[in-house]
């Protein structure tokens, strides 16, 4: 029997999505598979005029891709996964027709940010924690060239994609990565305030307002998404990159030798 990672919910015209692959919420193709498959049901039902994307694990929100996708994968493996990450997940959202909210009450890293990222809205909890944690494993933070530092300037964004460090809810509010700090706790609660204001609204104005949103915010996304997803697959597979996950999975210091 199939394990469901995602469940779905609509009530009072709020499409919740809620993800739940313990312990970390990390992406395997399935699991993103049912993530996007979700996103597709709520663009789909007119019934649903906004959507909330939380976790149902505690302290978690996504850790990113599961590191066995790339670890002794050929590039095929790699570009089949970043197909759906980089560019299904984003061509999902942009075509979704209503708002999509994040509710990060937890740690959100390296393909986790991609998730948040991907919505309209992220509510971060006041304990929520974010990062960029590729370059530590000697993979490229590729997507996140193509949009941060629209979002938080050039030099700031090689900052925190270069150091790798992490960094708390205030700091993502101020750097513009959220869109708001609410209590520890309260996020996804928050995240359906917002999104039943939302809902009151005229649903042809929302849907025809974020379409043009999105085409001028995004007006050279998809190009630079393509070379990203060329970018992490010409390091990916790469003697460092293996060796990085092998250490990282074996609790050691990296050989870069």
């Amino acid at each position: 029997m199939t394990v469901q990672h995602v469940h779905y919910t609509v009530a009072d015209h709020i499409a919740s999505i809620t993800l739940a692959r313990p312990p970390l919420n990390a992406f395997s193709i399935a699991f993103l598979d049912e993530i996007i498959a979700a996103l597709r049901r709520a663009g789909s039902d007119d019934d649903v005029r906004a959507v909330v994307l939380a976790s149902d694990i505690p302290g978690m929100f996504c850790a990113g891709l599961d590191l066995d996708i790339i670890l002794g994968s050929d590039e095929a493996t790699v570009r089949a996964f970043l197909n759906r990450l980089y560019i299904e997940l984003w061509d999902v959202q942009a075509k979704l027709g209503k708002p999509s909210i994040a509710a990060v009450d937890g740690a959100a890293r390296g393909g986790g940010m991609t998730l948040a990222i991907s919505c309209d809205m992220i509510f971060a909890g006041e304990k929520a924690s974010f990062g960029y944690p590729e370059i530590n494993l000697a993979l490229p933070p590729a997507i996140h060239f193509a949009h941060l530092h629209r979002i938080v300037g050039r030099y700031r964004a090689f900052d925190l994609l270069f150091t790798a460090r992490t960094f708390g809810a205030q700091e993502a509010l101020g750097l513009g990565l959220c869109s708001r700090v609410v209590p520890a706790g309260d996020a996804a609660r928050q995240a359906h305030e917002a999104a039943r204001a939302i809902a009151e609204k005229s649903p042809a104005a929302i849907a025809f307002s974020r379409a043009a949103f999105h085409r001028e915010a995004d007006r050279t996304y998809t190009d630079a998404v393509a070379r990203a997803v060329d970018d992490f697959c010409a390091l990916a597979t790469s003697p460092h990159a293996q060796e990085g996950l092998r250490a990282f999975l074996e609790k050691r210091k990296p050989d870069w030798s």
